[in-house]
This record gives C-alpha cells, sequence and structure tokens, in this order.
C-alpha cells in the first residue's frame, strides 16, 4: 500500500477533523439534505456533518482568499491607471478516480456561491477535454484515456487563458460518461464567473521542461489554489470495485452505454473485471501521474475507508 511520508507534508500545517471544524466560526451557512443528495456522487459518504466540519470551513478559507484577491486586483488596477476586467479566482481540483472530485468540486461550488463577494461560481471537468474516441482509437490511446497523453492539452490551455484574459463568453466541451466520449458540437458556456473550478485527474502536473528555454504554460499555473484529494492505494481501488459493481444496474444497465457489456456481470466476474481495469489502467495512471502531482497542492484532504475526510493539509503560506 503507498503511503506518505513525513517529508511529503513538510510544506503543511495538519489538522485533524476536530481541530479543521472548528475554524467556521460558527458560520450558520449550510446544505439543506436533499442539495447534499443532489451533490453526492455514486458510493460518496458525504452528508451533513461533512459538510459543516470539513468543507464548510473551507469554504470559508477561499472566500477570504478570493477576497484579498479581488482586493489586490483593484489596487493594481488604480495603480496602473487601467480599465483591465476582473481575471476570475481558478481552483483546481485534483486527485485519483473514484476519490471524490467531483462531489467535491460540486459542495465547494454550491458553497461558495453562498458568500457575499463571490456571487457566481462556475465548474468544468477536463473531461471534456480529453480526444474524441475516433482520436484515441487511431492512437492506441484508449486504454490510456485519463492519462496525460489522452487530453487536448493546447485546448485546455487555450480554454484557461481566456478565461485569466477575462475574455467573454469561453466556451468548454462536454463529455459523456454514458457513451464515454466527448459530445459533438456541445458547448458549456462560461461567462466570466467570479470563480471557475477546474476538477481532473492531471490538474496539478506540471509536464516536461522545454528544452530550447522557451515558456511553456501547464495547466497548474492558471490556478489561483489547488486541492488534492488523497486516500490509500487500496481503499481506492475498493471503492472503485464497488462502484463498478453498483454501475451494472444503473449506469451500464442503459443500452447506450459504452458498459453496457457488463451489465450481466456476476458479481465474481464483474469483481474480476473492475479489478484488472484498475489494476492495468487506473493504478498505474495513479502511480505514474496522480500521486506525484499531491505535493504541488495548496491544501490535501486524506480520506479514510468511510470515505470522509479524515486529515486536512493546508500549505504554510
Amino acid at each position: 500500500m503507498e503511503q506518505r511520508t513525513d517529508q511529503d507534508l513538510s510544506p503543511y500545517r495538519i489538522f485533524s477533523r476536530g481541530e479543521w471544524a472548528t475554524l467556521r466560526e460558527d458560520t450558520p451557512m449550510t446544505l439543506e439534505p436533499a442539495e447534499i443528495t443532489r451533490l453526492r456522487s455514486m458510493h460518496d459518504r458525504l452528508d451533513i456533518s461533512e459538510i459543516e466540519e470539513i468543507y464548510l470551513p473551507l469554504s470559508r478559507l477561499l472566500s477570504l482568499y478570493v477576497a484579498a484577491t479581488q482586493n489586490l486586483f483593484r489596487a493594481q488596477r488604480r495603480f496602473l491607471g487601467t480599465e483591465d476586467a476582473k481575471m476570475p479566482y481558478v481552483i483546481g481540483v485534483g486527485g485519483s478516480v473514484a476519490v471524490g472530485k467531483s462531489t467535491t468540486a460540486r459542495v465547494l461550488q454550491a458553497l461558495l456561491g453562498r458568500w457575499p463577494n463571490v456571487p457566481k461560481v462556475d465548474l468544468v471537468t477536463t473531461d471534456g477535454f480529453l480526444y474524441p474516441n475516433a482520436v484515441l482509437d487511431r492512437e492506441a490511446l484508449m486504454d490510456k484515456k485519463g492519462f496525460p497523453e489522452s487530453y487536448d492539452v493546447q485546448a485546455l490551455l487555450r480554454f484557461l487563458s481566456d478565461i485569466k484574459a477575462g475574455r467573454r463568453p469561453v466556451y468548454a466541451p462536454v463529455y459523456s460518461h454514458l457513451v464515454y466520449d466527448v459530445v459533438p458540437n456541445v458547448w458549456i458556456e462560461i461567462d466570466r464567473p467570479d470563480i471557475l473550478i477546474v476538477e481532473g485527474l492531471n490538474v496539478l502536473q506540471a509536464g516536461r521542461m522545454p528544452k530550447d528555454g522557451k515558456a511553456v504554460p501547464f495547466v497548474s499555473d492558471f490556478f489561483d489554489f489547488s486541492i488534492y484529494l488523497d486516500a490509500d492505494e487500496a481503499v481506492l481501488e475498493s471503492w472503485y470495485v464497488s462502484r463498478f459493481l453498483a454501475m451494472r444496474g444503473t449506469a451500464f444497465a442503459d443500452p447506450k452505454s459504452y458498459f453496457h457489456r457488463y451489465s450481466r456481470l456476476s458479481d465474481d466476474k464483474a469483481v474480476a473485471t473492475a479489478t484488472s481495469i484498475w489494476n492495468r489502467i487506473n493504478l498505474v495512471n495513479l502511480r505514474e501521474n496522480v500521486v506525484p502531482t499531491r505535493p504541488r497542492a495548496d491544501l490535501i484532504l486524506k480520506k479514510g475507508e468511510s470515505h470522509q475526510v479524515e486529515e486536512v493539509a493546508l500549505r504554510r503560506l
């Protein structure tokens, strides 16, 4: 089982769940049970207590960061005498398959939109920037889907550059988990939000440095704050297999699903299939590309077997 070392967390201040919960300062804002059900992904154990003890303090911290950045921008604009358009505050959310990135991103979007200084919060997943299956098939990359080379990184960089330049509107491609492919000619419109949350597997990856000395931007260069969702390998595998088993009766059961062929597998065959996929693809990607980006995050949320956050590590300023 992959484990962290003390050296990994030396730049961070570590909080237990109880310590982190005290930072909310009795803020009355929270989410209703119906909202939590809507925001929660399959198998996430999200409940009111985790909202109030983990995500409410985090949203409060982020709202302070956003307010400080907005004040700095206004001060610079006055100093320079310019009329530059405001730049959205961009938050990156990364981590393994099955760790709960989507749920975390949606919860933060819901909470941050309720703070007085950030009325507009948008969310984009990097799945839309995957190459279409036809391209992945042609390049023999279908078994590398989710690896850095399976993304149209240049398109993602152009999108983030336009966001940071204050252009409006900006469009992001849409991905369908049902058909397991990018949806042709369908786009999400992003119109100059106060905060943009970007969620994906490899959002914190730096990539290779150029040999010719020319500056090459990385996706993470556009982030003002970054979050990594962490869990031990054995726990992640367990969640992945459990989710696979459950999806036989939900998403896989749809005849239009890319994975419809798995819907009638027996429990034993489904476990074997999911374990094989995990070991051949997701575990390799986790070890080679995802976990190495963890020390680049501003904040690490460590989950236990219950799928709830047990520890928070915040990078010291």
